[in-house]
């Protein structure tokens, strides 16, 4: 059985950072499901030439031609990575608008990722506040690990680290729960020698004790 997974990307620009992101998250599912001895067709819908189309629909209300095609693939998708640029602390136009086009039901249970790219990392809870409402609006199931990449973020290991774990949260929504065993990329959290290396340290080594706080505070 061959799984299909959709990924849209929003990007406006060629070459796109948002079309990179995506690109990254496509290589990294691809990854863990072929690593399940499974069958993938992963296939990218970039939004930006169908712009126009996006906008003639949603005076029209009748979708035609190539963003018929694009819509029908994503309703058919077994899973989906969606992403966006950021545009004043939400998704853009151009995104908000392709899934204008679909109907409440349609994305009903299919796992999606969600990521998005901007300027800055503090642009980061727009995924939860602007872009997991909308697919909890159109009853998908949006896996916990969203991921956000800043311009200082690509071709870092934290950026790395979070695709993985994005990836493999989406398999295993896809797969079923057994997806995440015996993964040589989990995409968790690294153990405590892997953190080290990696410059993480554990802000919680050294605690006060609560009693010694008050005696301080009393003598």
């Amino acid at each position: 059985m061959t799984r299909r997974i959709v990924a849209v990307s929003a990007g406006l620009s060629e070459p796109s950072s948002t079309r990179l992101l995506t690109d990254q998250l496509v290589e990294a599912v691809r990854r863990h499901v072929t690593a399940h001895g499974e069958d993938v067709d992963v296939e990218v819908v970039e939004l930006r030439p169908l712009a126009r189309l996006i906008a003639d629909q949603m005076l029209t209300r009748f979708p035609s031609g190539e963003l018929t095609s694009a819509i029908e693939k994503v309703i058919g998708a077994d899973a989906l990575i969606a992403v966006t640029p950021v545009f004043s602390g939400s998704y853009s136009g151009l995104f908000k608008g392709f899934f204008d086009n679909l109907d409440v039901n349609a994305l009903d249970g299919t796992p999606v990722l969600v990521g998005a790219t901007g300027g800055s990392a503090r642009h980061s809870l727009m995924l939860d506040h602007a872009m997991r409402p909308l697919f909890s609006y159109l009853h998908a199931s949006v896996v916990p690990t969203g991921v956000m990449a800043a311009t200082e973020d690509f071709g870092t290991p934290g950026l790395d680290r979070r695709v993985d774990r994005a990836a493999a949260e989406l398999v295993t929504a896809l797969l079923g729960a057994t997806a995440g065993a015996g993964s040589a990329h989990s995409g968790f959290l690294p153990a405590d020698d892997e953190q080290r290396e990696a410059g993480f340290t554990d802000r919680f080594d050294e605690v006060t004790d609560f009693n010694d706080l008050l005696r301080r505070v009393t003598d």
